[in-house]
């Protein structure tokens, strides 16, 4: 059995011969790991289960000075962040989209690279990531704090905004769905430490139908909904299971139950994450982190279960950390 087999197993709500996993890490992080393995590309000693596929959020013009600029036209700053960054400006600092010209979404940047990983990498499981997918989008193109003044102030125009993003996406995605791709991952957080960053109501009016309409293509494709949404966001979960979600990750230990969200969605919704990044594994010994991963995999047997960290791996998590995470996974009976 392949490791796609064994996702789609997990997916399916199917109970896998082992728990498969896919650990991300941040360039910190990753640098670490990749002196100790001394090799450049990880996906061999990681032998991640989750093969990433297109360019997520698409920083492609580096502008010098630790600044670089999205497709969408949106400069971040890394000279803290080196990762994701801090927006910079405004792309549209009037609430209209008049004069707005959106990338291309047909991009070939996105799909160059696709061919080439497919054949490097056949067994695993295939995931064409949408970065930024809606409300993050729309934030950094207006500024967080007037988006949220405009969901009162200007609705008729976030509704415009919002059903923009998403035609993007789609016929992003329907290019991508000509490859041999198994699902499509959408990337948006919508919570906070406690509750959602803008209350239930507000994202069942405005965000809710998009993403429905968004996760409609893929679902009519056959093909699988997996998304990211960082912070305290489950009250949402049968909302997003209605309307296509196969998994949800980063499934973040400190804001909601991971021992008895799993049980209680297995066969409906299956979960990608889990493994605190905000205590366990910068602040535990390898002890904790063995006992914890332990836990999570014994949990994960059942089905409905991808094992990972909670987030890609910051870089003040101790080496030692990162590899008894990965040798966890790695030594489980009947992997290999």
């Amino acid at each position: 059995m392949t490791k796609r087999d064994v996702v789609r197993r997990v997916l399916e709500g199917q109970r896998p011969p082992y728990v498969p996993w896919s650990m991300g890490f941040t360039q910190e992080a990753k640098e670490k790991l990749q002196r100790h393995y001394g090799c450049e590309d990880l996906e061999g000693p990681l032998q991640n289960h989750l093969l990433k596929l297109g360019s997520d959020i698409g920083f492609f013009t580096d502008l010098g000075h630790d600044r670089v600029r999205d497709v969408f036209g949106v400069v971040w700053d890394h000279s803290v962040d080196k990762d994701i960054g801090n927006v910079e400006g405004q792309v549209l600092p009037e609430p209209t989209l008049a004069g707005c010209e959106f990338p291309n979404p047909l991009d070939l940047r996105f799909f160059a690279e696709i061919p080439a990983k497919l054949a490097k990498h056949p067994d695993r499981f295939r995931v064409f990531q949408v970065g930024f997918s809606l409300y993050e989008r729309a934030w950094t193109l207006r500024g967080m704090e007037t988006l949220m003044t405009d969901f009162l102030d200007h609705p008729a125009f976030v509704r415009e905004l919002f059903n923009r993003i998403a035609d993007y996406n789609i016929a992003q995605v329907r290019a991508a769905l000509r490859h041999d791709i198994d699902a499509v991952y959408f990337g948006d957080d919508w919570g906070q430490q406690h509750g959602l960053q803008m209350g239930p109501s507000l994202w069942r009016e405005f965000i809710y139908p998009v993403l429905k309409r968004m996760y409609g293509v893929v679902r009519e494709a056959g093909k699988f909904v997996m998304i990211h949404s960082c912070g305290d966001v489950d009250e949402l979960f049968d909302d997003l299971i209605g309307i296509g979600l196969n998994c949800f990750n980063p499934f973040q230990p400190e804001v909601m139950d991971v021992y008895s969200l799993l049980p209680r969605y297995r066969g409906r919704l299956a979960f990608h994450g889990g493994l605190s990044t905000q205590k366990t594994l910068p602040f535990g010994c390898v002890e904790d982190v063995r006992r914890e991963a332990r836990r999570l995999l014994e949990l994960g047997r059942d089905g409905g279960y991808i094992f990972a960290p909670a987030h890609d791996v910051e870089g003040d998590v101790p080496l030692e950390n990162m590899l008894v995470a990965i040798e966890m996974a790695q030594q489980q009976p009947g992997y290999l």
